[in-house]
């Protein structure tokens, strides 16, 4: 089943991928909606960690920051070769090293990665938004939603991704990119990960015929034209660590 959506859905649903590269400049209007909450977010976090005028900081300490709100996962962050921290979610592909194998077979999965994948499935299938709320991982380990700060329900935050007042748009999409194909990253590795579609950690440029009809189930060929500008898939994926955690679910880069 291909997402298929009306032209003024699609741009607000693709709205939350690309324009957050015009932040490098870019012009494509893909992140916008995603980006304004974020900056808000973080806006009101500074606001947040910012001492009262009755508060009394002692001379020499330091004031706490506000409950973590980053949504970058600590449990797959991992640093690169310079040391910096890599955050998994992003497209981070070497256009020199060896593809990575494209699995299909869902028997190959650890149990713990296979039931949480069907149960991310039944719960889309459900039509339920709300059946996403105990899949969700919380503190240090909480689900990643989104790559700027979220002080907001989850849940919610997805819904008002959708397009629809259901929130069974962004099932829809879910759904279909597990259905996708998958990849096995960083295997034995603190930041491995299970992740879907393939198409995540694969060159756009090295896809072939039959993989972008795959593509093109996901998102549609005005779609391919503009990531090709960011040089990776940077519409939504969704990871899962080998314990069976849901790692993260987002768009953009």
């Amino acid at each position: 089943m291909r997402i298929c959506l009306q032209p003024m859905s699609r741009q607000c649903v693709f709205a939350l991928v690309l324009s957050s590269s015009a932040l490098l400049g870019m012009t494509s209007p893909l992140l916008a909606e995603s980006i304004a909450p974020a900056m808000a977010s973080a806006a009101e976090a500074q606001l947040m960690a910012a001492p009262g005028a009755d508060e009394t900081v002692p001379s020499g300490e330091s004031i706490a920051p506000p409950a973590a709100t980053d949504q970058t996962n600590p449990s797959t962050a991992a640093p690169d070769n310079n040391g910096a921290t890599v955050d998994p979610a992003r497209p981070n592909i070497d256009p020199n090293a060896p593809l990575p194998e494209i699995l299909y077979d869902l028997s190959k999965l650890p149990d713990p990665v296979r039931k949480m994948h069907d149960a991310l499935v039944a719960a889309c299938k459900s039509g339920d938004i709300e059946k996403l709320r105990p899949l969700l991982s919380s503190g240090n380990m909480a689900t990643q939603l989104t790559f700027g700060e979220m002080d907001e329900d989850p849940i919610k935050f997805l819904h008002d991704q959708a397009g629809d007042q259901g929130g069974q748009e962004i099932l829809a999409i879910m759904e279909e990119i597990l259905d996708a194909g998958y990849v096995h990253l960083d295997a034995g590795k603190p930041q491995e990960l299970y992740v879907w579609p393939y198409f995540f950690a694969i060159p756009l440029d090295k896809l072939n015929a039959p993989q972008r009809v795959e593509l093109f189930r996901i998102i549609t060929a005005g779609d391919y034209e503009d990531m090709k500008s960011v040089g990776a898939y940077v519409f939504y994926r969704l990871g899962i660590t080998p314990q069976g955690k849901w790692a993260f679910f987002l768009a953009g880069d």
